[in-house]
């Protein structure tokens, strides 16, 4: 009959893995301080914040805020602005690095792949306002490089960053090209995990290139696919504040104003901390909901899920 493993004392546990625990601790140290510390904050979002009398101290108002952000006339707009930019970047933005990384792996020339890779994720790291300050010279009425070729056309020049109706498509496609090469390199990481007798049993089969991808490349790295769908998922309130800010002008916020212009304006321009407060409050709770929900979605239809 065989002898039952004896547990381990977890004092003796911590003190043979002590180093691999050191390592834990800044981790832990940055989660405390910047991530869990400033939870306390959101009490903000249910009082009247006096700066002279403090957080503590400051009048309770109760759901106040939340009331007056529900009948503002700004939050059903800077609502389905955040919605549908986030919309398209996951229409258009999400499958493009799957895509590329398919492409990439059925590339034979080494050389080629590395060169191709390095250009492609490059971008990852200019900031926005390097990129930004690109975007609009190039699309400069005057002096850009895309009215010069529709003035060579024979058509006058468009002021392309004062037309609410080019904003997300400038915002979306430069975030694509700033960020596909960077996801990229998660799905051909995915990718090396792939058994090669797979590829070779569906080449002696008689499987075509499309058809080896579509059974075997896809299948391998879906589990990939579906966490990183359910992260962006559960950010999709998230457009980020520096691409819209450094590209968007009043002229614009029909489309452009999002919860982190909008926060910014009300809260640091205008003052209002706990009307802000109660604004990413909101964002934190739907989007909470949403990656709950996107979850159990994909547990249930596709057995794969984050937990």
């Amino acid at each position: 009959m065989a002898q039952s493993i004896k547990k381990e004392p977890l004092i003796t546990h911590l003190i043979r893995n002590k180093w691999l625990y050191m390592f834990l601790v800044p981790g832990f140290v940055y989660l405390i301080v910047f991530k869990y510390i400033p939870i306390l904050g959101i009490v903000i979002a249910f009082k009247e914040l006096n700066l002279v009398r403090g957080i503590w101290g400051s009048d309770w108002i109760g759901l106040t805020n939340f009331q007056q952000l529900f009948a503002s006339e700004h939050f059903f707009r800077v609502l389905r602005n955040s919605l549908l930019l986030s919309f398209y970047q996951i229409i258009w933005g999400f499958p493009a690095p799957i895509l590329l990384a398919i492409m990439l792996n059925e590339v034979r020339q080494m050389a080629f792949k590395r060169i191709a890779q390095t250009v492609m994720y490059l971008p990852h790291f200019i900031s926005w306002v390097v990129l930004s300050g690109i975007i609009i010279n190039f699309l400069s009425p005057s002096s850009g490089l895309v009215n010069h070729l529709i003035g060579s056309l024979g058509y006058e020049p468009i002021k392309f960053l004062t037309l609410p109706e080019y904003f997300r498509t400038i915002v979306v496609s430069a975030e694509i090209w700033k960020e596909v090469g960077w996801g990229t390199i998660i799905y051909l990481a995915a990718m090396t995990g792939i058994d090669p007798t797979l590829y070779e049993a569906a080449t002696i089969d008689g499987a075509t290139r499309l058809q080896r991808i579509r059974y075997v490349t896809l299948p391998g790295i879906a589990v990939t696919i579906v966490i990183l769908l359910l992260l962006k998922l559960g950010n999709v309130l998230d457009n980020g504040f520096e691409q819209v800010y450094l590209l968007y002008n009043p002229l614009t916020y029909e489309t452009a104003d999002v919860f982190e212009t909008y926060t910014y304006r009300i809260g640091l321009l205008d003052g209002r901390m706990s009307y802000a407060t109660a604004v990413g409050l909101f964002k934190s709770i739907v989007g909470f909901i949403l990656i709950i929900s996107a979850n159990y979605a994909s547990r249930q239809v596709s057995g794969k899920s984050i937990w």
